[in-house]
């Protein structure tokens, strides 16, 4: 059972179970949400919203779960989607280090969240020491969902990060961790999205350094590749964590510049050729990368409201039974 803020959260928390995702038409879907984290790592998980895509506006020092499980309870890189049913299903890093598992929770409202889990990924070979930035991806046509994330072990790739993959349809069986991403070097922090049938793109790090730890796309047949065809680099030098956002004449590509304490966006129509627009966005100071998705003006407005209350009692965050 879940504990709720006040009346309002417990009468909007079941407006949002009774009607899940079926009942909601994806042009209401009209606001744009990214979540985030602050340093230190383990304060919980933030959001931002936008309504155009460009200009985006902190919920406040407010946080919506604290992290509970893992080795360092840490809470970075928090990524979530949207499953056929309306739920919302988050993953996290929960440890820099000696940990091969992430965090899991799930929720009807982004407000109110189950008891949180440790699902171990990596246990199948003890030589790997991380497990970093999972990221989610749901297939609506195979009606499952990918986990991809970035591990190293000294036994594997001279030791420096490739990225992995499992799926699942119910966050209780997974299958055993595969490969998900190898092009011949160190790259974490990827985020896929789907640009037709059977045509994926990879928004993907290479996490070589110096001199590169920047962006760049790859192509393939399904969310979990193989992925193929890699474009130039974009973004600057010391670039993570991108993620998606579709405006009316292509997508931005969102991206931490965590050298320069800023977060920037380059934006495409093809793919395959990129235009700086960092001076076009506004993205809160501080704000740690995540993933965006969108949601309603209602899901909008109780978010606030949940926030607004948070910060009157004084209290950082919603509790969560199992």
């Amino acid at each position: 059972m879940f504990k709720h803020i006040t009346l309002l959260a417990v009468l909007t928390g079941l407006l949002f179970s009774c009607g899940g995702r079926a009942a909601v038409k994806e042009e209401e879907r009209n606001i744009y949400i990214m979540t985030g984290f602050r340093e230190p790592a383990d304060t919980g998980l933030r959001f931002i919203y936008s309504r155009d895509g460009y200009n985006w506006t902190d919920l406040g020092p407010s946080t919506f779960l604290r992290p509970e499980v893992g080795t360092q309870k840490v809470m970075r890189d928090p990524s979530i989607v949207v499953g056929p049913d309306g739920t919302f299903h988050l993953v996290w890093t929960s440890s820099w280090r000696d940990d091969s598992g992430i965090g899991y929770a799930w929720s009807k409202d982004l407000v109110n969240w189950s008891e949180q889990r440790h699902i171990v990924l990596m246990d199948h070979d003890t030589t790997f020491k991380n497990t970093w930035a999972p990221e989610l991806f749901y297939d609506e046509d195979r009606n499952e969902f990918s986990i991809a994330w970035s591990s190293a072990s000294p036994n594997h790739f001279d030791g420096t990060q490739r990225q992995y993959y499992t799926i699942t349809k119910d966050f209780q069986d997974f299958t055993p961790a595969a490969l998900f991403y190898d092009p011949g070097y160190n790259s974490i922090d990827g985020a896929v999205m789907k640009r037709g049938e059977g045509d994926y793109v990879l928004a993907v790090k290479d996490n070589r350094k110096p001199g590169y730890s920047n962006l760049h796309l790859a192509f393939g047949p399904t969310p979990v590749g193989p992925w193929s065809d890699e474009t130039e680099s974009f973004g600057p030098e010391y670039s993570e964590g991108p993620t998606w956002v579709q405006v009316d004449d292509g997508w931005l590509i969102y991206y931490d510049a965590y050298r320069e304490y800023r977060y920037g966006a380059h934006f495409t129509n093809d793919f395959q050729n990129f235009t700086d627009v960092s001076n076009q966005i506004s993205v809160p100071k501080n704000h740690k990368h995540g993933t965006a998705f969108r949601i309603t003006e209602s899901q909008l407005e109780y978010l606030i409201q949940a926030a607004d209350s948070i910060r009157s009692r004084g209290g950082p965050i919603i509790k969560t039974e199992p």
